[in-house]
């Protein structure tokens, strides 16, 4: 765990009136890119992988204006430009919300009831990718050097 704490913040609301104007895409591709990478990594528990199969996500950033929508399929995630029907499960919350998760200062319990992380759809599934959430182990990271003032 870090030194360096994310608070709690949120985006003034003129950022999510553009953000929500602008193409939705990159946000897909960026995190399907971070999911197989974890994927790649072995970070991702496998044996939960299945559950995944064939289920649509979202993942709303609601301060930023952006959402994703992905799916598993084939052994990977990939985006979903033009979802057809509602998503089996979603994910909505302000970017240090996203960041603190991120950073397991705080878990999706804690945020979910201080009504930080709103999760809709498939109850079973939302508990499956809650628990490969907590069981990823991030690589550590080196620590940078502060640059000298």
């Amino acid at each position: 765990m870090s030194d360096f704490n994310i608070p709690k913040f949120r985006l003034p609301g003129f950022v999510a009136g553009i953000g929500e104007k602008l193409p939705q895409w990159p946000h897909g591709l960026a995190l399907v890119a971070g999911l197989n990478a974890a994927l790649k990594m072995k970070l991702l528990p496998e044996s939960e992988l299945t559950a995944l199969d064939g289920k649509l996500f979202r993942v709303q950033v609601r301060d930023t204006g952006g959402t994703a929508h992905f799916t598993f399929s084939g052994g990977l995630f990939r985006p979903v430009f033009r979802p057809e029907r509602e998503p089996d499960l979603a994910f909505a919350a302000n970017l240090s919300a996203y960041l603190q998760l991120l950073t397991r200062q705080e878990d999706p319990d804690t945020l979910f009831f201080n009504r930080e992380l709103e999760i809709t759809g498939d109850t079973e599934l939302g508990l499956i990718v809650k628990n490969m959430l907590d069981a990823v182990e991030w690589p550590k990271l080196p620590r940078l050097p502060l640059p000298s003032r």
